[in-house]
């Protein structure tokens, strides 16, 4: 079976992947879009992906609320992401609020991307708080 076919049925979006190389490499991902035949510009097999690019801090029962307040926030990236620098993980993440703040055009204008990152970056957070998909939101040891 070819390899590529193999990638394409792989990444859904809502597919969470882990990055393999470049500044974000370590971090968890999200599959928001996936382009399996590419673009014009990039003609390769890619998804957009948002992830953490700083994850939430430990959270004692001693804390006050401002301070768990302030450790818990988050801070996203998006980015465009050739699939072979992705390795796929078993874990899915419902994202019916990100699906909409973010395409292929964001990338073009940095305001939109800013609009883009904050959208993401509310959404995680909210998920955060409900404590839902925990392990996403803990930082990857290796």
């Amino acid at each position: 079976m070819n390899i590529e076919l193999i990638s394409r049925s792989v990444y859904k979006p809502g597919k969470v992947a882990v990055v393999l190389s470049g500044r974000q490499a370590g971090k968890k991902v999200v599959v928001i879009q996936q382009r399996d035949e590419g673009t014009k510009e990039r003609p390769y097999p890619h998804a957009i992906v948002a992830g953490i690019e700083r994850y939430p801090l430990k959270v004692t029962k001693s804390m006050g609320k401002k301070k768990v307040a302030k450790r818990s926030k988050v801070k996203p990236f998006i980015k465009v992401v050739n699939y072979a620098h992705l390795l796929p993980t078993r874990y899915m993440l419902e994202l019916e609020t990100l699906k909409g703040s973010v395409n292929g055009d964001t990338f073009k204008e940095p305001s939109q991307r800013e609009d883009a990152k904050k959208n993401i970056k509310k959404a995680f957070e909210e998920r955060y708080a409900k404590g839902n998909n925990r392990w996403f939101f803990s930082k990857l040891r290796f």
